[in-house]
Formats: C-alpha cells, sequence, structure tokens
C-alpha cells in the first residue's frame, strides 16, 4: 500500500487567526481539503491518515464525507509538536494494521498545491532507494546569522536543498528512526529528514520539488496561496 500520512496538528499561532490554518477557508475549501483532494485523486495512493489537532477530528471528518474524500481511513492525534505528531501517525499505522514495507508519503497538510508529478516520483524513487525527499535545489544566496540581523559568513548554494513534503519511507524504516531518536533524546526535530540527518546514516534521495508546493505558514502565504488558486 501506499499511504499519505498528513500532518494536521498544529495549531497555527504565526497566521494570527482563530481558526488553525489548515482549516482556514479560500474559495469556500478548507486548505486540508485541498491536500486531501490532491492524495484522493492520485491512482497509487491507497488510503489517507491525518494526524490532526485535537478537538477538530469530527470537523475533519465532516469535510471528507462533504468533500468526498474517501480515500481518507484513519485519523490520529496530534502531538506536542511536528516529531511527535509524525510519531503519533507513524505508530497508529502501524497499530492498524499496516505493513512494515508500505509506503509512507509524511506531508504536510498546509501544502495543499502538492502536484500529482510529485506524489508519482516519491512513490517511485522510494521504491527502488527506500527513501525519498521532496526538495529543490537552492537558488539564493545564504548568509550565516546568529541573530538573524548581522551576518559576516557566507554558505555556498551549490551543495544546499530546501525541503518540501511528502517525505516517503517504508513504515519500518521510518518506525526504527524513531526508535532511535528517541534512545538518543532527539524530540524536536523539524521534519523526517532532519531527523534522518541528525541520526546519520541514512541516504535520503532527493524527489526535485516545485515552486508552487508553497507551506503556508503566514498571512502572506495565504495570499501567494490565494493568487496561486
Amino acid at each position: 500500500m501506499n499511504i499519505a500520512l498528513i500532518i494536521a496538528g498544529g495549531s497555527g499561532v504565526r497566521m494570527g487567526q482563530d481558526v488553525p490554518k489548515q482549516f482556514i477557508h479560500v474559495n469556500n475549501c478548507p486548505v486540508i481539503v485541498y491536500t486531501m483532494l490532491a492524495f484522493q485523486q492520485h491512482p497509487d495512493i491507497t488510503a489517507i491518515a491525518v494526524v490532526c489537532l485535537d478537538g477538530w477530528e469530527t470537523v475533519l471528518s465532516s469535510y471528507a464525507h462533504q468533500y468526498n474524500v474517501t480515500k481518507l481511513r484513519w485519523i490520529f492525534s496530534g502531538g506536542k509538536n511536528g516529531q511527535e505528531s509524525i510519531y503519533n501517525g507513524i505508530y497508529g499505522l502501524k497499530d492498524n494494521g499496516v505493513e512494515d514495507d508500505d509506503l509512507v508519503l509524511i506531508h504536510d497538510a498546509v501544502r495543499p498545491l502538492i502536484s500529482q508529478s510529485i506524489i508519482s516520483s516519491n512513490i517511485a524513487v522510494c521504491k527502488r532507494y527506500g527513501y525519498a525527499v521532496t526538495g529543490i535545489q537552492c537558488r539564493e544566496a545564504v548568509l550565516e546569522s546568529e541573530d538573524g540581523f548581522c551576518a559576516t559568513t557566507s554558505i555556498p548554494r551549490d551543495k544546499l536543498i530546501r525541503t518540501q513534503t511528502p517525505q516517503t519511507f517504508r513504515l519500518e524504516n521510518i518506525l526504527n528512526a524513531h526508535e532511535k531518536a528517541k534512545l538518543k533524546g532527539i524530540v524536536n526535530s523539524v521534519s523526517s529528514c532532519t531527523l534522518l540527518a541528525e541520526l546519520g546514516g541514512y541516504e535520503m534521495h532527493i524527489v526535485p520539488g516545485e515552486e508552487r508546493n508553497i507551506k503556508i505558514t503566514t498571512a502572506e502565504d495565504l495570499e501567494i496561496f490565494k493568487v496561486l488558486m
């Protein structure tokens, strides 16, 4: 099976809205529904699971019914941070009979413009190599700063990748990585690929991303999304 694990456990405080960013409506449709529909429409996605912000599970189920997201099979509770939310999701899948060899595409709920080609490439690359991370080669000049105001050092951009999601793994591999992280005391890695990088010893293969595959984090991002829509 190929399972989309959508991470929607955040409260979206940076957005400055009363409604969590993944549930904000754009053109009369919640952001998370656009995200779910992208995976719903892909022929190789078997099922969808969502790690949901506590208290919003019923709302999510209602939206899935309203917008005919028939592949939504599981809803799991969100954690204190992204790493814990992913942990809850992958162990939820394990507890519900998903096989160790099945593919899990871990994706941000607030990346609603994920393309069908990125999904296809993640599946193909993960099947071949065991790991797939969506990313874009950095085109900007990059400076290093300790305080965000002053910089004296630049970082060569040729080797830098700006990562996106999905990030795709065989279930057994990502489970093992989280167990190793627990033993090493790694508790707040910002994404699955950074978790593997902190652990070391993993060769993550890059799937070309797209600039359209934006992550809606701020009010400005929301306006960009509306324009792209």
